[in-house]
C-alpha cells in the first residue's frame, strides 16, 4: 500500500545552490526521494546524467528492497559507496564505502534482509536532503554532516565535524550490494593524503573490476586489513572540522582511477563541483517545459524525467580506455562505452524517448552495443559493467536498433547492426567470445526456444520455461528485423522475418481466449488459469496470461482477428481492467504489482497495452487509463511509484504520457495521443527545434480529447508521426468532460 510521508527533507532540497536564472533551475522541481520507498528500488545519491559514479548512501546490502543499497524504512546507514543500480529487480554494485566517524565507529543493527551488524550510524530523514548532483546527511552517532556531490568519473565528499576528536574514515571494498563474492582486492595509500585500491567481484555481472584513487584534505595515518578495508586517522582538521575527498572511479585500472579524478575535480572547491553537477542537470530536464500549477505533478514529472537520464551510463575513461565484453582493455578516444542495458525494460519507452530528446546519445548507445556484439559475439541482453548477465529474454537490442533506424538516426554501421540483429534471432551457439558463461549462453543468450521458434514456429512449454513471453517477444524482434530488411532491400530476409513474426499465432487458444503453453503435441498445457503465476517457472515471464496475451505490439489488428474482431477484442480488453485483481499461484511474482483489474502497471509487459484502445478506435478509454494511471500510480513521496523504477523505465512511461502520447509500437515511427496533464509541454530538439502540446479546456474533470489538431489541421485520428515531430508542430487538444464528446463533433 502506498505510504504517506511527510517531506521534509524534500523541502530542504528545495533550498538548494540556486542558479543565475532561476526559471531555467528546473533541479529544484525534483525529489530523488521518489522510488526510494515501496519497491521502486531508486537511490537518492549524487550523480550526473549518465555519470559512471553514483555517490549514494547505503543503508542495507540484502534481499529485494537493497537493489539500489538505500531503503527509505531504514534508520541507520553503513556509509556511502560510489556505484549504484536505479530501480533494478536485482542487486548489485556498492563499491568502494566510506564511512566517516569519530572516535571509533561502531556497530549498528543490520536493517532489512541482512543478517548481521555492519558498522554505520543512525541518521533522521529531517536531517537529510537530495537534489540533482547533491546529497547530505547528518550522522548522529558521531555528530558529522556528510556532503556528497560528483563528477562524471568522480565523487566528491565533505564532511563536517561536531568537533575534533580523532576524525577517521572506514574505507571497506567487501561490501558489496547482494553480496556479491569479492574475488580479489587490494588498497594501498599513497603518501600521507591519497590512497588507491582494486576489486574484483563476481555476481550477478559474473566478473566485474572497479578500481578508486581517493585523494584527501588533510594528511592521515593507515591501517589496512586483508587487502580489503582500511582505516584512516586524521591528524587534524586544519581549525574548521571539515575533511574533503576526492575519489576517481575506474572499470580499466587505477591509472585510469587516478586521471578520471585529476581530469574532472582539479581543486578542493566542493560548492563549485556541486554548482557545476546542478548547470548539467539543468541542461538535461530543461528539454522538456511543462506549464501547471499543480505543484505536485510538476515533481513527479521532473523526477521521472531525472530518473530517465540515469541510465545507461558511460563506462569508459576520459583517456578513452573501457573494458571489452571479452575482458580486455581498449582504448578509442572518438568512441564512449555504455553499460547498465536493462533492455527488456527500457526499449518500450526509455530509448523511444530518447529518440525525441537525447537523439545523439541514443545514437551512441547503439554503437556501443553494436561494439560489444564485436567484442563478445551477441547483441547484449541485459549488459552490466562489460558482462552478459543473460538476465530477462528477447533480444531488445534489436527494438533499440531499429527504432532508431527508422525515425532517421542512423549514426552507426547500419550493415554491421542489421547482421548483428540477424544473429539474436538465429541459434548460433558457436560463433561467440569464450568468456560468456555457458549457462547464461545457452539458457538465455541462445537458449533452445530460437531453434524451435526458427523450425516448428513455436517453443513447446515443455522444453524451456517462459515459452509463451518468449515466444511472443521473439515474434515481434523478428517483425522488427523484417521492417529493418525491408528498408535495406533485403527482400528475402524481409519475407523470412515478416513470417517468423506471425509465430505468435501458435500460442493463441480461441477456446480460453489467451496466449497459453504448448506442448510438443500440439496440446495445450494443462491445468490452466490466466491468473496463475510462479516466478520464473511458468509459460510467462514476470506476468500471467491476462497480461501476456496482449503483447503483440507490431500487429494488433492480426490479434483482434484471432480474437473474433474488432469488437470481441475491444470486449475481452475491457475485462481486463474491470476484473478481479486475485492472483493464484504458490509463487506468485513480485513483479505483478499496481493492478488496475489484471493490467499490471508495475511491471513492463502491460505498458503498451493501454494504448491498444486507440488502435481499435475507442481513444476515449486510452485517454480513461491513460489518466488513471497517471492520477494513482505516481506519486510525489517515496512510495511513489507502482513498481520497480527498471532503470528509467517506469518513469519514461510516465513522461511520454503525461506530456499526451506514447510510443505504442517502437520500430512503427508514430505517437499514440492520449490523455495530456499539463495545460502546455515544450519539447526542445537537440537542433532547437521545439514540439509544443497544447492542453485547452484542461483540467482534472476534463480528461477526455474533444478535438486534435497539429499546426490548425484536424487530424482524423489520434496519432502523429515522427516525423512530424521532427518537423516542429504544434499539437492542439481540446479537453472536455464526456467520453462521447469527440465522437458526436
Amino acid at each position: 500500500m502506498r505510504k504517506k510521508y511527510f517531506m521534509s527533507c524534500f523541502l530542504l532540497s528545495m533550498i538548494t545552490i540556486a542558479c543565475s536564472d532561476s526559471e531555467s533551475d528546473y533541479a529544484k522541481y525534483v525529489n530523488p526521494f521518489i522510488g526510494t520507498g515501496g519497491h521502486g528500488h531508486t537511490y537518492p545519491g549524487a550523480t550526473l546524467p549518465h555519470g559512471l559514479v553514483q555517490l549514494s548512501p547505503d543503508t542495507r546490502t540484502s534481499g529485494w528492497d537493497a537493489c539500489s543499497g538505500y531503503y527509505h524504512d531504514d534508520e541507520t546507514l553503513m556509509g556511502f559507496s560510489h556505484t549504484h543500480l536505479s530501480g533494478t529487480g536485482i542487486g548489485d554494485l556498492g563499491d568502494v564505502l566510506f564511512l566517516p566517524y569519530e572516535g571509533e565507529p561502531k556497530l549498528m543493527a543490520p536493517n532489512g534482509d541482512d543478517k548481521t551488524p555492519s558498522f554505520g550510524s543512525s541518521f533522521s530523514h529531517k536531517e537529510e536532503t537530495a537534489s540533482p548532483g547533491y546529497y547530505s546527511v547528518r550522522l548522529k552517532d558521531y555528530g558529522i554532516k556528510a556532503e556528497l556531490t560528483a563528477s562524471m568519473h568522480a565523487g566528491f565528499h565533505r564532511y563536517t565535524f561536531d568537533k575534533n576528536d580523532s576524525p577517521g574514515l572506514l574505507i571497506d571494498l567487501t561490501r558489496t550490494i547482494n553480496n556479491r563474492k569479492l574475488t580479489a582486492s587490494e588498497i594501498q595509500a599513497v603518501g600521507e593524503r591519497e590512497i588507491q585500491g582494486s576489486k574484483q567481484v563476481r555476481g550477478w555481472a559474473p566478473n566485474r573490476y572497479v578500481f578508486f584513487y581517493a585523494r584527501f584534505s588533510e594528511p592521515f595515518d593507515c591501517k589496512v586489513e586483508n587487502n580489503a578495508t582500511a582505516r584512516l586517522s586524521f591528524r587534524n582538521t586544519s581549525g574548521n572540522k571539515q575533511i574533503l575527498a576526492k575519489v576517481g572511479i575506474s572499470f580499466v585500472d587505477v591509472e585510469g582511477a587516478k586521471n578520471n579524478l585529476d581530469s574532472e575535480i582539479k581543486d578542493w572547491n566542493f560548492d563549485e563541483t556541486r554548482r557545476n553537477a546542478r548547470r548539467e542537470w539543468n541542461r538535461e530536464l530543461s528539454k522538456i517545459a511543462v506549464k501547471t500549477g499543480d505543484a505536485k505533478k510538476r515533481a513527479i514529472f521532473y523526477t521521472a524525467l531525472y530518473h530517465t537520464a540515469l541510465e545507461p551510463v558511460v563506462s569508459s575513461d576520459v583517456d578513452g580506455r573501457y573494458r571489452t565484453m571479452d575482458n580486455k582493455i581498449a582504448r578509442d578516444k572518438n568512441y564512449v562505452n555504455y553499460s547498465v542495458f536493462s533492455l527488456w525494460d527500457t526499449f518500450r519507452a526509455l530509448h523511444p524517448l530518447n529518440t525525441l530528446i537525447s537523439s545523439s546519445a541514443n545514437q551512441a548507445m547503439i554503437r556501443s552495443l553494436i561494439r560489444k556484439s564485436d567484442e563478445g559475439g551477441l547483441l547484449p541482453m541485459w549488459e552490466l559493467m562489460s558482462n552478459y548477465t543473460g538476465c530477462m529474454i528477447g533480444y531488445h537490442a534489436v527494438s533499440v536498433i531499429v527504432d532508431s533506424y527508422l525515425k532517421g538516426d542512423r549514426d552507426f554501421d547500419v550493415e554491421k547492426a542489421y547482421q548483428a540483429c540477424v544473429k539474436s534471432s538465429s541459434y548460433d551457439t558457436l560463433n561467440v567470445s569464450p568468456t560468456i558463461n555457458r549457462g547464461v549462453l545457452h539458457y538465455n543468450l541462445m537458449p533452445v526456444g530460437k531453434k524451435y521458434k526458427n523450425t516448428t514456429g513455436y517453443i513447446p512449454a515443455e522444453v524451456e520455461h517462459q515459452s509463451v513471453a518468449r515466444g511472443l517477444e521473439y515474434a515481434y524482434n523478428d517483425w522488427l528485423i523484417a521492417q529493418f530488411a525491408k528498408h535495406l532491400g533485403k527482400n528475402e530476409d524481409y519475407a523470412r522475418f515478416s513470417e517468423l513474426s506471425k509465430n505468435y499465432r501458435h500460442y493463441y487458444d480461441p477456446a480460453a481466449g489467451f496466449m497459453r503453453g504448448k506442448m510438443s503435441d500440439g496440446s495445450w498445457r494443462t491445468p490452466f488459469d490466466p491468473r496463475r503465476s510462479e516466478h520464473n517457472s511458468d509459460d510467462y515471464c514476470e506476468g500471467n496470461a491476462w497480461q501476456w496475451t496482449w503483447f503483440v505490439p507490431h500487429d494488433a489488428e492480426g490479434l483482434a482477428e484471432l480474437m473474433g474482431g474488432k469488437k470481441a477484442f475491444v470486449s475481452k480488453l475491457d475485462s481486463l481492467f474491470s476484473v478481479s485483481s486475485e492472483l493464484t499461484g504458490d509463487n506468485v511474482s513480485a513483479d505483478i504489482s499496481g493492478l488496475i483489474g489484471q493490467y499490471a502497471h508495475g511491471n513492463e509487459p502491460s505498458h503498451q497495452t493501454i494504448h491498444l484502445y486507440n488502435l481499435m478506435g475507442e481513444p476515449h478509454k486510452t485517454q480513461e487509463l491513460v489518466d488513471r494511471v497517471l492520477e494513482t500510480l505516481y506519486f510525489d513521496d517515496p512510495d511513489g511509484l507502482s513498481g520497480n523504477e527498471d532503470c528509467g523505465e517506469m518513469s519514461a512511461w510516465y513522461v511520454l504520457n503525461a506530456m499526451g502520447f506514447y510510443s505504442h509500437c517502437p520500430g512503427i515511427p508514430s505517437y499514440s495521443i492520449g490523455r495530456p496533464i499539463f495545460d502546455e509541454t515544450v519539447v526542445t530538439r537537440e537542433n532547437g527545434s521545439t514540439f509544443t502540446i497544447r492542453a485547452i479546456d484542461n483540467s482534472p474533470e476534463n480528461k477526455y480529447v474533444r478535438s486534435a489538431k497539429l499546426d490548425g489541421k484536424e487530424l482524423d485520428e489520434l496519432f502523429f508521426s515522427h516525423e512530424e515531430f521532427k518537423n516542429g508542430k504544434i499539437l492542439e487538444l481540446t479537453m472536455c468532460s464526456k467520453p462521447v464528446c469527440r465522437s458526436t463533433q
